[in-house]
C-alpha cells in the first residue's frame, strides 16, 4: 500500500493507514516471537538461573555480599539506599506488567492473572513500599545494584513471559489441595529469608513451571548464602548468641 505524509493515507485509494503506536511496536514483537524457540529460550534461561544462584552461593562462600552493613566502596561509587532498592527491583514489577498488558496466549486464564498476581504483589511491596520504609539504610554500591537490576530484568521476564504466554493450566487449577492457607527468629538467624524462600517454593509448587522452580532454587542458594553471613556476623559480635539456632531452614541447616 502506497501511503504519503504523515497521516498514512494511501495513494491510490484514498484510506488511512492505520499507525501502530510504540506500545504497539512492542506487543507486536512479542507476538512475533512467540513460538517454540522463545519456549526453548525459557527453559534454558531457567537453567541458567540455577547455576547463576549456585555460582553465587559459591562465590558467597569467598566474598561476603557488599550491601546493608557490608557495604564498601570498593565495588563502586555509593547510591543512597531508597533510591537504589526501588530502581532495582522495578523491573520485576515492570515487565511482568507490561507482558501482561501485551496479552498472550494464556494471559486471560484465571490461573494464570492469580499465580502472576502473587507474583506482582510481592514486587508492588518490594519495589515502591519497602524503600519507603527502610530508615538510615547503608549506601549501596553501584556494582551491587547493577547485578540486582539485571536479576530483576532477567527473572521478571522468565516469569512475566512464562504465565503470560505459556503456562498452562486447566480451568480448576486454583481448587488443588495445595492451595490451603495455613511464626521465627527463636529457630533460626534468616528467619526473614526463610519467609522469602517458603514463598517462592510455594509460588513454583502453584506453577510448577521450569521458570519458577529455577527463580525458587536460585533464591534458596542467594538467601541460604545471606543468610549464613548474617549468622557467622551474629555470632562473632554477640557472645551470648545461641549457639544451636540454624542458619536458615528451622532444625535442618
Amino acid at each position: 500500500m502506497e501511503t504519503a505524509g504523515r497521516a498514512g493515507v494511501c495513494v491510490r485509494c484514498g484510506c488511512r493507514r492505520r499507525r501502530m503506536g510504540p506500545s504497539g511496536g512492542v506487543c507486536e514483537f512479542w507476538r512475533r516471537v512467540s513460538g517454540p524457540e522463545e519456549r526453548r529460550l525459557l527453559e534454558l534461561l531457567s537453567y541458567g538461573l540455577v547455576v547463576l544462584g549456585a555460582a553465587s552461593a559459591l562465590l558467597l562462600c569467598f566474598i561476603p555480599m557488599p550491601y546493608g552493613r557490608y557495604s564498601s566502596r570498593r565495588f563502586g561509587c555509593l547510591l543512597p539506599a531508597r533510591l537504589a532498592w526501588a530502581l532495582q527491583e522495578l523491573p520485576s514489577l515492570l515487565v511482568p506488567l507490561g507482558l501482561a498488558a501485551c496479552g498472550g496466549a494464556v494471559s486471560t486464564a484465571w490461573p494464570n492473572r492469580v499465580l502472576l498476581g502473587c507474583f506482582v504483589v510481592h514486587y508492588t511491596h518490594r519495589a515502591l513500599i519497602f524503600p519507603l520504609l527502610i530508615r538510615q539504610g547503608k549506601p549501596t554500591p553501584f556494582f551491587t545494584f547493577v547485578l540486582a537490576l539485571l536479576f530483576c530484568v532477567y527473572n521478571g521476564y522468565l516469569q512475566g513471559r512464562s504465565l503470560t504466554n505459556y503456562a498452562k493450566y486447566h480451568s480448576d487449577w486454583l481448587k488443588d489441595p495445595r492451595f490451603i492457607t495455613g511464626g521465627m527468629f527463636e529457630y533460626v538467624s534468616g528467619a526473614n529469608f526463610f519467609g522469602e524462600i517458603l514463598e517462592w517454593f510455594g509460588f513454583a509448587l502453584a506453577c510448577c513451571t521450569i521458570e519458577s522452580l529455577a527463580f525458587a532454587l536460585c533464591t534458596l542458594f542467594i538467601l541460604g548464602s545471606r543468610a549464613k553471613q548474617h549468622h557467622q556476623w551474629y555470632l562473632e559480635k554477640f557472645e551470648d548468641y545461641p549457639k544451636n539456632r540454624k542458619i536458615v531452614i528451622p532444625f535442618v541447616y
